[in-house]
């Protein structure tokens, strides 16, 4: 079993500290929202955007994918009225030359092995595509 763990500390009503290892960071857990940190939902939307590119690190030395970068964009809706992400929209864009067959294996890849994209789909409609860049010349 793999273990994570990190420390949370609330520093005043603007915002919290969070350590994990040796990394720090502000978070916003202001009720007055603030603009150099991230609030909770978009902490989420960073721990997704993270997994699928942790998880294309990870598997193209096994699918023998070569790309040479990745851009990842995420959007969620939260009901006005429920304490809830009703739905998350993605678009990993990966700069390569694979072909479309071989994307579309890498984004089933992405699904059927993503820690947090298992975790989220149990309780949220993940919907999104994983794209070719537009490389310009």
């Amino acid at each position: 079993m793999l273990s994570f763990s990190l420390e949370a500390k609330r520093n005043d009503s603007s915002g919290s500290l969070v350590t994990a290892k040796s990394a720090e960071l502000t978070i916003d857990t202001s009720l007055a929202g603030r603009p150099d940190a991230l609030n909770p939902v978009e902490l989420l939307l960073a721990s997704q955007a993270a997994c699928f590119i942790k998880g294309i690190e990870r598997l193209a030395p096994t699918l023998e994918f070569d790309f040479r970068g990745v851009q990842v964009y995420l959007e969620a809706d939260r009901p006005e009225n429920e304490a809830r992400i009703a739905q998350i929209r993605y678009q990993v864009v990966i700069e390569t030359d694979e072909s479309d067959q071989r994307i579309a294996l890498m984004h089933k890849n992405l699904q059927k092995q993503g820690t947090i994209y298992n975790t989220l789909s149990a309780g949220t409609e993940l919907v999104g595509s994983v794209t070719r860049a537009n490389v310009q010349e």
